[in-house]
């Protein structure tokens, strides 16, 4: 079965590295983040923890990237492309792991989390894109 038109045209088969990457790049900034907050004893006695800590941001990544163009022809092309649509789509994609955080899963969304989140998953995603482009 084809995806919908609106969505082929945001999905490109050379993408796939990219969303690799993004993930690994979010689940990174997201154990860090952890690490900074709890102990590596306190994670490996809570198993589930720190995958309820990536849950609500990879939700909302793996939701909202695709639909704002993060994985389109254009963000395969260059670092200048890539770069700009990574961070516009984590924007709206943080927005909604914040909700979830809130609502559904373990956590808050104070003021200062929300905007360190957006802030440093912004320069973790854009700053890996840049680098794979140089690199390439």
């Amino acid at each position: 079965m084809d995806a919908p038109p609106f969505l082929a045209a945001r999905l490109d088969r050379g993408a796939v590295p990219f969303a690799v990457g993004d993930l690994i790049a979010l689940i990174l900034l997201l154990t860090v983040g952890t690490l900074n907050h709890t102990t590596v004893e306190f994670l490996t006695a809570n198993p589930l923890y720190l995958p309820g800590v990536y849950a609500p941001f990879l939700i909302g990544w793996v939701a909202i990237a695709p639909l704002v163009g993060a994985y389109s022809a254009g963000a395969v092309e260059t670092a200048k492309s890539s770069v700009p649509l990574v961070v516009r789509s984590w924007l709206p994609a943080a927005a909604v792991g914040l909700a979830l955080r809130a609502f559904v899963f373990r956590g808050g969304a104070e003021l200062a989390f929300a905007a360190v989140m957006l802030v440093l998953g912004s320069v973790a995603l854009g700053g890996w894109r840049a680098l794979y482009f140089r690199l390439r």
